[in-house]
């Protein structure tokens, strides 16, 4: 059966994130499913919690379990909820998975002073989004730029969503994956605080740094993150041969 990819995206974006991953497997043949997250995206002003997101995470995998063995991709916030959700005590059937930007542990003053900057941008008249846009427009490259924010943003879900975060014990989760682990984190990513520590505890993890990029890996250099892509699948499709 074919390896099936499901990808999870970030805080305040969407799907639609993922264009330049979902453009690249449907042309290689591999079929991939693309989920929105409560209060995101398709689904902006459902209330968002963990619970939801961990069903919302799950339902996708199990769709996509019943057709081949399951390649999971999530980054940033989509990353964290999908350590948790693969190092659960009960395993999911999760073949393999790509844990994108968020080597950090969403606790203490790192999380609070995140909380901090997002509630003081939202407080602007425009909510930050003109600033976002430049800096987007200056990072990211033509081909990737508008899918960042096509799915629009989600402001109104962006605190509780990260407040939820640190209840999550990703450090008792990552020593309880079996499945092979890939970290790929940006260069200048804000987030790399914590990857020797989740390296050394992952039992079968590899952690990639792709240099000159961003926290917004996948959308700043998506040739090289998709080349990171087909290592994972070629993993998958040799040892389910």
């Amino acid at each position: 059966m074919a390896v099936q990819v499901v990808l999870v995206h970030g805080i305040r974006t969407s799907a639609t994130m993922w264009r330049a991953q979902v453009a690249h497997l449907e042309q290689r043949g591999t079929p991939v499913t693309a989920v929105d997250l409560p209060g995101h995206g398709t689904r902006r002003g459902e209330e968002f919690t963990l619970d939801e997101a961990f069903a919302t995470i799950d339902r996708a995998v199990r769709d996509a379990a019943t057709r081949g063995p399951v390649l999971l991709v999530g980054h940033s916030m989509g990353g964290l909820l999908s350590i948790e959700y693969v190092g659960r005590e009960d395993p999911p059937p999760v073949a393999a998975f790509i844990a994108a930007s968020c080597t950090s542990i969403p606790r203490g003053v790192g999380l609070a002073a995140y909380r901090f900057l997002a509630r003081r941008f939202d407080s602007l008249p425009d909510r930050g989004l003109g600033l976002t846009n430049r800096v987007l427009d200056r990072t990211l490259p033509p081909e990737t730029r508008p899918d960042f924010g096509a799915g629009g943003y989600a402001f109104d879900a962006q605190d509780s969503a990260l407040a939820s975060l640190s209840v999550l014990d990703l450090l008792a989760a990552l020593r309880r994956i079996e499945v092979p682990l890939w970290f790929v984190n940006g260069q200048w990513d804000q987030l790399r605080v914590n990857e020797k520590l989740f390296t050394s505890i992952a039992k079968d993890a590899e952690l990639i740094v792709v240099p000159r990029t961003t926290h917004l890996v996948t959308a700043m250099r998506p040739r090289v993150f998709n080349a990171l892509l087909e290592v994972a699948l070629t993993t998958v499709e040799t040892s389910t041969c």
